[in-house]
């Protein structure tokens, strides 16, 4: 419960960013160059988190950036749990040579880590916020899929499947009327679990300089920022690292509890 108050919380600052920032996150002042936070000499109040090495507030800048992993996190997740969803009902209910396809293509995707894949795309496509969510959901429609696929090979064999298609359902009610309403838990759990390594490696392309481009505000391209300051102005990378873990952490605590939920024995 915590850590899905922690996610609705960021949530939160995502959505009314310019509402609740202190100062413009693109505002540079250079007099407030490494500037260090409140609570330590040299530091203001008006400054909580103290400024990046161009004097932009590392809070307003936190909070923006908040919006870009949510934003990007969600809609890769959206966008790929729908494509896998559908290619898995397909292929686990007509088998044959669609199923041998959708399960080699699969295979292949699976071959190659993920954050190499990115990277390779990303060099051809160029950055962007629009390729950073193609490249993702490339990959990203994989899991479900095959997650889908294994529920719908076990559904399409129950009984309640082969009385819709005695009763002369069509495959396409079939799939989507009777059998997937019955396998959207799995799919859910998964897609809950997954924002969060959609996050790291949108995190992690921004962080390598090919992801979400300045001045636009990005936890990994803040963390980069800081990496020539850690031992004179540790502040510039360590809160949006911080940021980074206590949101990954959170989403994936909390879709363990929402695994446990859905998991009829832990229900009494």
């Amino acid at each position: 419960v915590l850590s899905a108050l922690v996610v609705v919380g960021c949530c939160v600052l995502a959505v009314f960013a310019p509402l609740i920032a202190p100062h413009d996150p693109n505002a540079v002042d250079l007099f407030r160059r490494l500037q260090p936070p409140a609570w330590r000499d040299g530091g203001e109040w008006a400054y909580l988190l103290g400024c990046d090495s161009l004097g932009r507030d590392i809070l307003s800048r936190l909070i923006h950036g908040s919006r870009i992993s949510i934003i990007i996190g969600v809609t890769v997740i959206l966008v790929a749990t729908t494509i896998g969803t559908l290619a898995g009902l397909v292929s686990g209910y007509l088998r044959g040579v669609i199923d041998v396809l959708i399960a080699r293509l699969c295979d292949i995707l699976l071959g190659f880590p993920y954050l190499i894949f990115a990277i390779g795309l990303m060099a051809m496509m160029g950055p962007g916020f629009e390729n950073i969510i193609l490249v993702l959901v490339y990959k990203e429609w994989v899991l479900p899929c095959r997650v889908v696929r294994g529920e719908t090979l076990a559904a399409r064999e129950m009984e309640y499947v082969e009385s819709a298609r005695a009763l002369g359902a069509s495959r396409t009610h079939i799939m989507l009327r009777e059998i997937l309403p019955n396998i959207l838990s799995p799919v859910i759990v998964v897609a809950t679990y997954r924002i969060a390594q959609v996050i790291i490696v949108e995190a992690s392309l921004s962080f390598l300089g090919i992801g979400v481009q300045p001045p636009t505000a990005s936890w990994g391209s803040m963390v980069a920022d800081g990496r020539e300051f850690l031992l004179n102005a540790w502040w510039v990378s360590t809160f949006p690292g911080l940021a980074i873990l206590a949101l990954v952490l959170a989403i994936n605590v909390a879709s363990q509890g929402l695994r446990d939920a859905f998991d009829p024995r832990f229900q009494r």
